[in-house]
């Protein structure tokens, strides 16, 4: 990596991490879920440069059977730069430490990025095995 880039093994705060999906627009999420979400992450990795967070990854979910790989972001003008290549690397790395044989390891690819995904071995699910999901609303 960039030396004047530092990758840490460490979660984002909620600022930092609300910055982030603000940045590259996704929606936002309640502080203090946020705060527990963080804070349950089985792994996260932040890039730091000058002080500040310009991205970060997580994973979540059992630790035995599912691993999901969730918010690899990257501030859009710091995209493009190998940045997310580097997160993704320490997550897989975390994963091939701590992943048993034929756990499953999922995430949802942004629209237009599945190509980056692949390069790590992962493959978008056949029609005949669709993904479904569902915002909690009040």
């Amino acid at each position: 990596m960039n030396e004047k880039y530092i990758l840490v093994e460490r979660s984002p705060t909620v600022e930092e991490y609300q910055k982030l999906r603000e940045a590259v627009e996704w929606w936002s999420v309640d502080p203090e879920a946020t705060e527990i979400g963080l804070h349950n992450s089985l792994f996260s990795v932040c890039v730091i440069f000058k002080n500040e967070v310009i991205g970060c990854g997580r994973v979540i979910g059992d630790g035995g059977i599912y691993f999901y790989i969730q918010d690899i972001i990257v501030l859009p003008e710091f995209q493009g730069t190998g940045i997310g290549k580097h997160i993704m690397d320490a997550i897989m790395n975390y994963l091939k430490e701590h992943a048993h044989p034929n756990a499953f390891i999922g995430l949802m690819a942004a629209k237009g990025v599945s190509k980056f995904y692949e390069k790590y071995g992962f493959t978008e699910r056949p029609p005949d095995r669709p993904c479904m999901f569902k915002i909690w609303e009040k």
